[in-house]
């Protein structure tokens, strides 16, 4: 079948290359795309922006399964759009991803499905939520825009006074523009953060194994916050109980609820959880797979995809068989364009990716990349995701890090503790830094 990805980010190429190893998939396209998704697909000029010229280029081109990696195209109804032309699609109609462009939206969802998250109140007006404020015992507490800002909107104050800037910022200011016409303010949860995704075609739940973002810039969890600076799979942190629990008190409510809304949820169900002393709490639902954590999850994937995902866009995901998961760990690093996550400069020349992804099971998959002349240059913030597997997560990172090594050009830096917060959560003698 042909299969369109759509998006031009490190997910996007994760996605094309485990779709591609299906025997279902004779060709596969990605609208934009980047150096990578060129190497391993064909990339189409549409914008993922551009609904209609997506909509028409998957009838032209008669398009099996659309894959939609992005929020913004999910939230601005692509998947309804090509739907109501007769072509499937895998993701959530406009109505269904509120749950990730509106924080109010995800907050009444949480209360109405019982389901455990920060308490929060939300606000239109600067002047009344700084007023909330003043009623509190001054403390950290969490500022959100309400719709999408591109992982910026979240804003983690350590006292009252961060968070009247923050409103400020967000309601005065317009920082974030339509995204911020509202906010929430929520109590600030401490403990451990876990990613969780699972496949929903409305009815049946498919988990995938856990995952752990890195957020912050800098070692240590330290610097301003990013999109994903790397990522591991699986993490400790959940284990088969708590999946358990998470599926029955976090998931299937939340389903259920959408269901009841008349909002039937399909497509990726991504749970960004806190893992507090009083178990699981949401803080916020995503749409779509995430980026970085799409890039260890799919390395360890062993099943077919593209039958999974088009079975999710039929209704029929209680026909496939379990997921089959490679046993050994994978270890994503993210290497970025120096100035990220503030301003950058593009248009840098990168070499030796081929010699990285010659390595055993290492795969570069490309995010902020370019042709230029035939070669790859940087064209974003986030440029690389170096991902490898290893016999454990430490043989992992030494991969990892063994292949970022052989990658140049000007200004390209990462994190080098990505997968350390593995030795505080497991017994094991692990190795030196490499």
């Amino acid at each position: 079948m042909k299969v369109l990805v759509v998006g031009q980010g490190g997910r996007e190429h994760a996605l094309l290359w485990k779709l591609k190893q299906s025997p279902l998939v004779d060709t596969i396209y990605c609208a934009p795309g980047n150096a990578g998704t060129a190497a391993d697909g064909i990339n189409v000029d549409i914008p993922d922006s551009d609904i209609p010229g997506l909509v028409q280029f998957a009838k032209d081109e008669q398009i099996d399964l659309t894959v939609v990696g992005p929020e913004a195209p999910l939230c601005a109804g692509l998947v309804d759009a090509l739907n109501a032309e007769g072509l499937k699609a895998f993701g959530p109609n406009k109505a269904a991803a509120q749950l990730e462009n509106s924080k109010v939206f995800t907050k009444r969802i949480l209360r109405r499905a019982n389901v455990p998250t920060a308490k929060y109140e939300q606000f239109d007006r600067a002047e009344a939520a700084m007023a909330s404020l003043d009623t509190l015992e001054d403390g950290p507490v969490v500022v959100k825009a309400d719709g999408l800002a591109a992982g910026k909107g979240a804003i983690v104050c350590k006292n009252h006074a961060e968070a009247k800037d923050a409103i400020k910022r967000i309601l005065v200011d317009r920082e974030f523009g339509d995204a911020g016409n509202e906010l929430i303010i929520e109590e600030c949860l401490v403990g451990q953060e876990a990613s969780i995704l699972a496949i929903v075609d409305g009815n049946t739940i498919i988990p995938l194994e856990a995952s752990q973002d890195h957020k912050r810039a800098l070692d240590g969890d330290l610097g301003p916050n990013t999109g994903g600076m790397g990522a591991y799979c699986p993490t400790p942190l959940i284990t088969e109980e708590m999946m358990d629990e998470i599926v029955e008190n976090v998931l299937v409510p939340t389903v259920h609820t959408m269901n009841t809304e008349d909002t039937p949820f399909r497509g990726i169900l991504y749970a960004g959880l806190m893992l507090t002393e009083t178990g699981p709490q949401v803080l916020e639902y995503n749409v779509r797979f995430g980026d970085p954590e799409a890039q260890p999850v799919l390395m360890r994937l062993k099943s077919d995809l593209a039958e999974i995902l088009l079975a999710a866009a039929e209704g029929r995901l209680d026909q496939i068989e379990p997921l089959e998961w490679d046993e050994r760990p994978a270890v994503c690093v993210v290497m970025a364009s120096d100035g990220y996550p503030a301003s950058y400069e593009k248009g840098r020349p990168i070499t030796g990716i081929a010699n990285a992804d010659a390595e055993e099971d290492v795969k570069v998959f490309h995010a902020g990349t370019k042709l230029i002349g035939g070669e790859p240059h940087n064209n974003g913030g986030r440029v690389l995701g170096v991902t490898a597997l290893g016999d454990n997560i430490f043989d992992a990172k030494r991969r990892a890090y063994e292949a970022v090594r052989k990658i140049r050009w000007e200004g390209a830096w990462c994190r080098k503790d990505i997968s350390d917060k593995v030795r505080d959560l497991i017994e094991v003698d692990a190795p030196a830094e490499s």
